[in-house]
């Protein structure tokens, strides 16, 4: 079973990095590339623990859905969604954000089940875990960009 580590510094509270992390709105901006949309369960706004979405999105040109639950949230320190159903065999995908002198670690750790056995373990080595490991880190930046830049606005918003 493949397991994706990935950290990245920002400079943010973590409260910011967590909200921004299991807001839809925000994970549809942060993954156009794959032009995903909630079609069903929570569409808008921020998950909370038991929470569903649907998610539909095109991967290696194939339109897929996939549905994840949130079952474990500790506000603002650690959130963990699970796929219920979709293209993998199972996925955890744990969201944990550390506070740090002068802003947060977000760390991903996404740990997931390719179907197909034998062949899914040859597509994990031959490309899926490196595109995984891309999307991962991709999302990441994005959500860096957008915590640095909230966290701009709301130090220049206060009285």
């Amino acid at each position: 079973m493949p397991v994706i580590n990935h950290r990245i510094f920002i400079k943010a509270p973590a409260h910011i990095c967590f909200d921004l992390a299991r807001n839809v709105d925000v994970h549809k901006q942060t993954t156009s590339k794959t032009n995903e949309k909630a079609v069903a369960g929570v569409t808008e706004g921020w998950m909370e623990e038991g929470d569903e979405v649907t998610w539909e999105a095109t991967h290696f040109g194939i339109r897929q859905r996939l549905t994840a639950r949130i079952i474990e949230m500790d506000r603002p320190h650690r959130f963990v969604d699970v796929m219920v159903k979709g293209a993998f065999d199972s996925f955890t995908h744990t969201h944990e954000f550390f506070e740090e002198s002068g802003g947060t670690m977000m760390v991903d750790t996404f740990a997931y089940q390719s179907p197909l056995g034998l062949l899914g373990r040859m597509a994990d080595r031959l490309f899926l875990e490196n595109y995984m490991k891309s999307f991962i880190k991709f999302r990441a930046h994005e959500l860096k960009k957008m915590a640095e830049n909230e966290k701009d606005s709301e130090l220049n918003s206060e009285p």
